[in-house]
């Protein structure tokens, strides 16, 4: 399989996966009254904005390729978090989701968005 095509898979795998976790955050921010948990300490609202960008922004931004290497950092840093600060004492298999996204979004970052995206490199 071309590589460019295998990158664009893994951009659109990934991304529209993690989407799945992050509309219903942005719905949740933009409510009435917004609920998050705060794992970092700094306040509710923060953290729930962090988390929308680095599960709804960004992934768009990794899907249409543009920005792909800074853009994979947020998803990457948010589910660092979710793996060994939210899910810390949890068994593996709470972790293993968050770790999954966490090297799929690694890749990104190493491999760079390929030649079908905006940015073409």
């Amino acid at each position: 399989m071309n590589k460019d095509l295998t990158l664009l898979l893994i951009r659109l795998i990934f991304s529209g996966c993690m989407l799945t976790h992050g509309i219903p955050k942005f719905l949740n921010l933009i409510s009435e009254r917004p609920k998050f948990f705060d794992p970092i300490g700094i306040g509710e609202i923060p953290s729930l904005i962090l988390a929308v960008i680095g599960e709804a922004i960004a992934p768009i931004f990794i899907i249409i390729g543009y920005k792909v290497r800074f853009s994979s950092l947020f998803p990457i840093v948010t589910m660092f978090i979710a793996a060994f600060v939210v899910h810390f004492d949890d068994p593996f298999k709470k972790k293993e989701l968050a770790l999954l996204y966490l090297t799929g979004f690694l890749i990104i970052l190493i491999m760079g968005p390929g030649r079908y995206s905006i940015n073409k490199k």
